[in-house]
């Protein structure tokens, strides 16, 4: 059993807290194609980079609802007329969920080279921002009474 520490991604990403928690307490049963990568590209931009070889865009859908993103590879049938003597490219049906935080919406996608990217941009609603507050001091003002 192989066991990789997330804890240092836990410092450095905003955004896919859920998903690393998930990935941390998954156990040996969890499938490994097809392999991919999660990055960050900017503040509020990550990335998933999947290894797709053989398979085209439309053998390839995602779908993005509800804080889960899913990713599914559906191989067409193969021509009959080949006959294949070696088989190490694998290509076999696949479905990958992802947990995406909230507030993270999907960007975009492409295919290239044999990865798939799909580009992830975290956007904060207004009332959630930080945002700076002014510090003022407390010096009260004497209001002069006139005896009467």
């Amino acid at each position: 059993m192989r066991h990789f520490d997330l804890t240092p991604l836990y410092r450095s990403t905003v955004g896919f807290d859920r998903l690393f928690s998930m990935l941390d307490n998954a156990g040996a049963d969890t499938p490994s194609y097809p392999p991919y990568n999660i990055e960050r590209t900017g503040e509020n931009a990550y990335r998933i980079t999947m290894a797709v070889a053989g398979f085209s865009e439309d053998e390839l859908s995602l779908e993005a609802k509800e804080h889960v993103l899913t990713i599914k590879g559906e191989k067409s049938e193969e021509d009959s007329n080949r006959e294949i003597l070696y088989r190490g490219i694998a290509s076999r049906t696949f479905e990958r969920r992802f947990q995406i935080a909230e507030y993270v919406r999907v960007d975009g996608a492409s295919l290239e080279n044999g990865l798939l990217h799909v580009d992830l941009v975290r956007e904060l609603p207004e009332a959630m921002k930080p945002r700076k507050i002014e510090i003022t001091s407390n010096t009260a003002k004497q209001i002069e009474t006139t005896a009467h």
